[in-house]
């Protein structure tokens, strides 16, 4: 039976760049990571590992293979949008028709897409 999701894992074709877009734009924390015989880091949100990288093989050609994208939920969408506005980071970022949810889209240096949901009532 499942009960939740457990991680997500991104080949980076650049570890610094990578761990500065998950941490330094979106706020994840590193974290221990046990030592698996290969070079990468272990995300947290909330105390909890949700995102792995690793860098000691190459990015296949289809980027996304069948996973289309990641979503996180998240908070503080002005804050975001600034950090990518400054940063020149390319984003869509839409209204989701009906619930009202904020979507920002955009893709990590290696090119996974991600998806930040926020909450109705927080203002881009």
């Amino acid at each position: 039976m499942i009960h939740g999701m457990n991680h997500f894992t991104v080949i980076a074709e650049d570890l610094d760049r990578t761990l500065e877009f998950y941490t330094g734009l979106l706020g994840l924390q590193m974290g221990p990571r046990p030592d698996l015989g290969f070079p990468g880091a272990w995300l947290y949100a909330d105390g909890r590992p949700i995102l792995h990288v690793y860098t000691d093989r190459p990015v296949p050609a289809q980027r996304a293979g069948v996973i289309d994208h990641m979503a996180f939920t998240a908070s503080g969408l002005k804050d975001i949008k600034a950090r990518f506005d400054a940063r020149g980071i390319p984003y869509d970022l839409r209204r989701q028709k009906g619930a009202g949810t904020w979507q920002l889209f955009c893709n990590d240096p290696s090119g996974a897409k991600v998806e930040l949901d926020f909450e109705p009532h927080e203002v881009p």
